[in-house]
């Protein structure tokens, strides 16, 4: 199995897995995120961003009204995502971007989404302080995913998986981008933690 070193290799391991993206994620959305998709899509109002838009698991939870707008690395997860919207009778701007180069203007967005895919983001600061770049002030920040446990012997399980998972698939276990966002300086105003601590999801208002 070939080694993930640069974005192109991430972009194509994404394009490999696209097909199977869905029921792959199939147990830990009904085991592990306990509604977290409709919790943080039913937050997001005005011009909204989802960064990472993936197969376009949140498309049918963002509300009614909403203006969405959304970028993903991989060419195979965006058709996906597109057809996704199609089916869902959605006017979606859905386009190919990286999460660490934002091709927004400062201040261009009234929600900015991200869902399960800091683990995979090369350099998840950056693509958070991008994130808080093209969010308007007074703009909300929703991210949701899977982070370092509370439990000492799943950081452990974690940890022993990080020996493959972040050299071959570019998937951290270990982060906790709320600790990026508060290096922004957002205003953390609703934050969940919860399955012995590896699922974490948050509202951060930008000042």
């Amino acid at each position: 199995m070939p080694r993930i070193r640069t974005l192109d290799d991430l972009r194509h391991w994404w394009d490999r897995h696209a097909e199977d993206y869905d029921r792959s994620m199939t147990w830990a959305e009904r085991r592990l995120f306990d509604g977290t998709r409709e919790w943080i899509a039913g937050r997001a109002r005005g011009r909204v961003l989802e960064v990472a838009v993936g197969t376009g698991l949140n498309l049918e939870h963002y509300p009614d009204g909403a203006d969405l707008t959304g970028i993903e690395l991989s060419p195979r997860m965006l058709e996906r995502a597109k057809s996704r919207a199609a089916s869902l009778g959605l006017d979606a701007d859905l386009r190919l971007g990286d999460a660490q180069r934002l091709d927004f203007g400062d201040s261009s967005f009234d929600t900015v989404v991200c869902t399960f895919s800091l683990c995979c983001v090369p350099d998840e600061a950056k693509a958070v302080a991008e994130m808080a770049r093209v969010l308007r002030p007074g703009g909300v920040l929703l991210l949701a995913d899977h982070v370092e446990s509370t439990s000492l012997w799943l950081r452990a399980l974690q940890r022993a998986a990080e020996i493959g998972s972040v050299p071959f698939a570019g998937e951290h276990f270990r982060r906790r981008p709320i600790r990026h966002v508060e290096a922004a300086g957002l205003n953390i105003e609703e934050h969940d933690r919860f399955k012995r601590g590896m699922i974490e999801r948050l509202a951060a208002r930008k000042p």
